[in-house]
This record gives structure tokens, sequence and C-alpha cells, in this order.
């Protein structure tokens, strides 16, 4: 910093380096949120499923109905 503090540019290689690891963290973050809302969504439904139970239920869990075809 003998110039008065002023930055030195980035080599334009340095660069392309930068948004190819920007592009990755960007990819990772959104990975990592996706896991999360399903992993909040599916503690949901458990817990759903337990208090159900804990209140002495039978029939508990959800029946998927498939759609006839006419």
């Amino acid at each position: 910093m003998t110039d008065g503090g002023k930055a030195e540019p980035e080599p334009p290689e340095n660069r392309g380096n930068r948004n190819i690891e920007n592009a990755v963290m960007l990819g990772f973050f959104i990975v990592l949120v996706v896991a999360g809302i399903w992993l909040l969504a599916t503690m949901a439904e458990l817990r759903k499923v337990q208090d159900c139970a804990a209140q002495g239920r039978r029939n508990c869990s959800t029946i998927e109905i498939p759609d006839r075809a006419r």
C-alpha cells in the first residue's frame, strides 16, 4: 500500500475463477435451502402423525386414493 491505498485491479484470469466460485457457492446455497424446506415439511408431517397417535386414534396416516381414468 505504498501507492496511497489504491488496490491493483485483478488480472482477467482471476476474474473468471471468481465467477465460477460464485456460481458454485450460489448452487450450494440453493441446494441447502431446498433441503432445509424439505426437512421442515417432513418434520411437520411427522409431528402431525405423532400427535394423532398420541391422542389414541387408529387412522392417523393419510390414505391417498388414485384418480380413476374415465
